[in-house]
């Protein structure tokens, strides 16, 4: 038997993922996990992705990385920014939220697999930075220093910043294609108006040029203990808090200890340092642009070598996340100056940034030279402007709200989607930040009037922050959505719900004003729950299921829980916690290429096609039950956990904010969760039932997507697992030509061991742990080919069989079946995005195959069964019908015995490639679906 040649090996793998980890250079923090086709040159396959793509121009900030929207043609064009040359910060948000939406509803991707264990969620919170008004000791001093210096900060009073950033946003905006930006025009206006010059001379043969602008502001920004640091999801989420959270009314709790500052005016101190904070990320941003147009126009000046590892080595992650947020800022806000109208009470001028020169009468450490510096800055003098910020896609923001309500079937969106818009509308006028802030509003201030519990107490290791908030009809969780100021990360996904919530008139007259982010509640005979609970993961699997963002909503609601929110409790799987930061899968990237190699533990110049299984999940020596039936019949919470954080609302102090919503109990409870089935088969006299405690905190992923190439054949001996023979050249052992083969799948190499267990069988071992069930488990790849002197290794994969003897849905048209008569979440109308899995053209797969061998010969064809013509579908066609009472049932069986499991389906993908990206990820279960 002929070893196999490296174009036999591309051959045979053409179409098969490859799974990588790779870092991308100094200061990016932990490998990038990607996913490849190093062997195919067809965009239809390498264009294959394990996620669906972004459907909304509003829904674009969800990722700092590069993203593909697929606009609904239905809707109107949304304004977008112009195009061009453009600066990349290298610097994302982990997980990467396009891979937190795999193609199965209620899954993620490979990407985020691998990422959530080195998430930006497990991140230590920011030293000294635990108030949104008067910061500590160590932070005064340092932004004291910071502006007393001569060789960095200038004063600013309020009016000056505003100006500049408004200049910021003419030159961001104007038209720059093939003009070189005058390097000593910036220089002059950054270090007369801005900084204070260099105390010396960083660049003799130029010294206005832009790299010194850059490094100077490098340096600023970089300045530790001063600026708020968003690359901390916390304050990611806070940002549209300290920018539109006047009067003090929403207020959030993620466990962090962040109060929400003394009053209006302390809250109005950190608003100028924001403001300081994005304008000079801006000066920074607009410099690095100028340069990269340069360099795509071959214009303006370049960055020596020396100054690109200057500016990598000082723009620490801090510095990036701030040129993100200038991004954002640059892209979805305008600055309105408009004249004071002195018939209204008068507004100091500079009230704003004299705020900062209060800090030596509230630190008495202070020297007296800082109140002397800025004292001259604080005068009763009115303002002749007044300066508001304002979002320049209202619209945009307000089809997206909409959008997204009818992604997820939010109920009778058809007939209050206008009134929605409306109330939606009237939250994006602009927003004064110039004047002083409203009187402490009493009246609101009262949700919280509870103290928080101690800290040790709120946070906890997790991979999934848990948001709770306190809600109204004008809250800046909304006014921050409608604006576009959105960072990347999970912020978009409260946002949206939040403003979806605030801007229906009804709902928070039924649910109350506490929100909890991180789990459910029923309204309307409907469920809806984040995909950071177990339970909206778990359901997500049923038909007529719907996923957006970051929600899922479905018709299965919780047994005797009418309205109102709900917790749930859930553990945290230990093998997973264990397996965060450094000690994560993602830093392994050899052993992830290794273990997930098409060429298994094989030297490519000595593989054989003996070497190579065809995997199946359905090799039994005793045939399982045939027409098995699954229906879910309830979904169940028990009594409250009797814990005190279990009981947030109750302990913070939470209280209703009017006479209407205190008929609503606020105390959001945590409930254990179970789900119950019946399941019937040809074999039993009556039904069973079996429960499934959702107690895990499991993750589901998407098997990649593969396309087997259908020229590639295999023969093998009826009295072997084994592959006798590959047939790439499209001819038969005869040596004639033959027409294009089945799709089989992509072979396995025999380094991967695995057992498969029917899901009937599996059900029946409930105390059975999954290494038990490995170590007695059939090699039903049966690669014991090996010489008799070559140990068998046990297996190291487990596949779930969902497939066999189990009966096909009922039909979508019946009316009984409800959860099934609305579309799935991923489209709205019917156009196929993705390409078909098959390469072959759909003539070539109506064929048969021919014969190969003649019947006497003792090497057969691997044959498969004629496709239905279901099984040529399209892939975004396909999805709709995707998901059943079977598909819950064998999640809700993972979260009880806290296994992660990759969803392999047959007609997306091979059990080959999903046992490959298993492990990679260091995984061991497969659930092999229809």
């Amino acid at each position: 038997m002929a070893a196999l040649t490296d174009v036999e090996i591309e051959k045979l793998f053409s179409g098969a993922p490859q799974f990588f980890a790779r870092s991308q250079g100094h200061g990016t923090g932990a490998p990038h996990p990607s996913v490849a086709f190093p062997w195919n040159d067809e965009l239809g396959i390498r264009d294959l992705t394990d996620h669906v793509q972004i459907g909304d121009d509003a829904w674009g900030c969800v990722t700092a990385g590069p993203r593909i929207i697929l606009r609904d043609p239905m809707s109107a064009t949304s304004p977008s920014g112009k195009k061009r040359p453009h600066f990349n910060a290298r610097c994302q948000e982990r997980p990467n939220m396009l891979s937190m939406q795999g193609l199965e509803k209620g899954t993620i991707g490979y990407q985020a697999a691998l990422e959530i264990s080195v998430a930006d969620a497990l991140q230590e919170e920011q030293y000294g930075f635990d108030s949104l008004g008067s910061k500590g000791h160590v932070i005064v001093e340092q932004r004291q220093r910071l502006i007393t210096s001569k060789d960095s900060l200038r004063h600013l009073d309020d009016s000056a910043l505003m100006e500049q950033l408004i200049k910021n946003e003419e030159r961001y905006q104007a038209d720059r294609s093939g003009v070189q930006m005058k390097s000593q025009e910036l220089y002059n206006e950054l270090f007369t108006k801005v900084l204070h010059p260099p105390a010396r001379v960083i660049d003799p043969k130029d010294p206005y040029s832009l790299a010194v602008q850059i490094h100077a502001l490098v340096k600023a920004l970089g300045a530790p203990n001063a600026w708020v640091d968003f690359s901390r999801i916390e304050w990611r989420v806070r940002l549209g808090q300290i920018l539109w959270g006047f009067p003090l009314d929403d207020e959030i709790f993620d466990g962090i200890a962040i109060n929400e500052g003394n009053d209006a005016q302390d809250r109005s101190e950190e608003r100028y340092w924001l403001l300081l904070q994005i304008l000079l990320a801006c000066e920074l941003l607009i410099r690095l642009d100028a340069i990269t147009e340069g360099d795509e126009y071959g214009l303006g000046e370049s960055l020596k070598s020396s100054e690109i590892h200057r500016f990598e080595k000082e723009a620490n992650v801090s510095v990036k996340w701030s040129l993100i947020l200038a991004r954002s800022w640059l892209e979805n806000v305008t600055v309105t100056k408009s004249h004071a109208n002195h018939s209204e009470p008068s507004t100091p001028k500079g009230w704003l940034s004299s705020l900062t020169s209060k800090m030596n009468l509230k630190h008495e450490h202070m020297h007296g030279a800082y109140h002397v510096d800025h004292s001259q800055h604080r005068h009763n003098a009115q303002s002749e402007y007044v300066y508001a910020i304002q979002g320049k896609y209202t619209e945009r923001q307000i089809h997206g709200l909409i959008h997204f309500a009818r992604k997820l079937r939010w109920p009778d969106i058809q007939f209050s989607a206008t009134k929605v818009s409306e109330k939606a509308m009237a939250l994006g006028k602009p927003t004064p930040i110039t004047t002083p802030p409203l009187t402490y509003d009493a009246r609101r201030s009262s949700y919280f009037s509870g103290d928080r519990p101690p800290v040790h107490d709120r946070r906890q290791p997790s991979r999934r922050r848990k948001v709770e908030a306190a809600l109204h009809a004008s809250g800046w969780f909304s006014k921050s959505y409608i604006s576009g100021l959105i960072l990347p990360g999970e912020v978009l996904s409260h946002y949206l719900m939040s403003a979806l919530l605030e801007v229906d008139e009804n709902v928070l007259t039924k649910l109350g004003p506490m929100a909890n982010l991180s789990g459910g509640f029923v309204y309307n005979g409907k469920s809806f729950w984040s995909t950071t609970c177990i339970v909206g993961r778990v359901l997500a699997a049923g038909q007529g299921a719907a996923e957006c963002m970051g929600w899922i909503s479905s018709d299965v609601v919780p047994r005797g829980l009418e309205e109102g929110w709900v917790n749930v409790a859930v553990d945290v799987v230990s093998a997973d916690l264990a397996r965060t930061g450094r000690k994560a899968r993602i830093w392994g990237k050899a052993a992830i290429e290794r273990e997930s190699d098409v060429l298994g533990d094989g030297e490519p110049s000595s593989v054989l096609p003996a070497d190579f299984v065809i995997p199946y999940e359905n090799a039994y020596t005793n045939a399982p039950p045939s027409n098995i039936r699954v229906e879910l019949k309830s979904l169940n919470l028990y009594a409250p956990v009797d814990s005190v954080s279990t009981t947030p609302t109750a302990e913070k102090g939470f209280h209703p904010f009017s006479e209407s919503s205190k008929e609503k109990d606020p105390e959001i409870h945590t409930y254990p969760a179970s789900v119950t089935f019946s399941m019937s088969h040809d074999t039993l006299d009556r039904d069973e039932y079996h429960n499934f405690a959702l107690s895990n905190d499991v993750n589901f992923v998407t098997a990649h997507p593969c396309a087997a190439s259908s020229y590639v054949k295999y023969f093998k001996s009826p009295t072997s697992p084994t592959i006798q023979q590959i047939d790439v050249g499209g001819r038969d052992f005869n040596g004639k030509p033959s027409s294009p083969a089945s799709i089989t799948g992509h072979p396995l190499h025999r380094f991967y061991n695995y057992t498969a267990i029917h899901l009937t069988d599996l059900i029946n071992q409930s105390s059975t742990t999954l290494d038990e069930l490995l170590s007695k488990g059939t090699l039903n790849n049966r690669s014991s080919s090996h010489s008799s002197s070559t140990p068998t290794r046990p297996p190291r994969f487990l596949v779930i069989d969902c497939v066999t003897g189990f009966a096909p849905p009922p039909s979508p048209d019946m009316p009984s079946l409800s959860r099934m008569s609305s579309l799935s979440s991923s489209f709205d109308i019917d156009i196929p995005t993705m390409p078909p899995i098959r390469t072959s053209s759909s003539l070539e797969l109506e064929r048969r195959p021919s014969t190969a061998a003649s019947t006497r010969s003792r090497i057969q064809r691997i044959d498969p069964p004629s496709p239905s013509p279901s099984a040529k579908m399209r892939l975004g066609t396909r999805r709709r019908q995707f998901g059943s009472d079977l598909e819950i049932l064998v999640r809700a069986l993972c979260a009880e015995r806290g296994w992660n499991a990759i969803i392999s389906r047959r007609r997306r993908g091979c059990l080959s490639c999903a046992i490959r990206e298993a492990g990679a990820l260091g995984w061991k279960v497969i659930i092999r679906v229809e």
